[in-house]
């Protein structure tokens, strides 16, 4: 008899921890503009740090820890830097690129609009397809994906994404790359 897959008792995601260089200005940009309400905070022993927890929905959280004596981020290692793509969607190996919250299609120009009024500087909507850039000015079927990108005070990447289609087979239709050539002796 087969054991169950790990995946078969994933429920979603719990929590996404992210570290903070102020975590008065992330309770108030997190709690005040985006409105996640802050359930549950941590003081780290010995005058390590905190550790603050946001309601995000659906059962999970986003985290943040606060260390007194963390490193400084570095844009295009440790976050996207502020430049156009590509340079400006890349990030080191093990660094965290994103978040991407879940909203209705039917609300991300109105949530976009709310983040603007709260004066936070943020992309158009932008109409993820599978043309060459990826990207169409238009919502045509080929949208899979809504999304605007937007920064928290430390240059974390945001992001308010809408699906707008179901995933289907023909929608895996790529090999996955490797960073060994063919060519070359494993």
């Amino acid at each position: 008899m087969t054991e169950p897959t790990v995946a078969a008792s994933i429920r979603g995601v719990n929590h996404l921890a992210l570290v903070c260089s102020d975590m008065a200005r992330t309770v108030d940009f997190y709690s005040n503009v985006l409105g996640f309400p802050l359930v549950k905070t941590v003081e780290l022993p010995a005058g390590w740090g905190q550790h603050f927890f946001f309601d995000i929905g659906g059962g999970a959280t986003l985290v943040f820890f606060w260390f007194p004596d963390a490193p400084e981020s570095v844009p295009g290692i440790t976050h996207p830097a502020r430049k156009p793509p590509p340079d400006g969607t890349i990030s080191a190996i093990s660094s965290m690129n994103h978040v991407a919250f879940d909203v209705a299609p039917s609300e991300i120009e109105q949530l976009r609009e709310r983040l603007v009024a709260a004066g936070v500087q943020c992309t158009g909507v932008v109409n993820h397809d599978d043309s060459e850039w990826g990207a169409s000015r238009d919502v045509h079927p080929g949208v899979f994906v809504r999304s605007v990108y937007f920064r928290d005070p430390d240059d974390i990447s945001l992001e308010l994404a809408a699906w707008t289609k179901v995933f289907d087979e023909s929608d895996v239709r790529h090999a996955p790359a490797t960073a060994v050539p063919a060519s070359s002796p494993a």
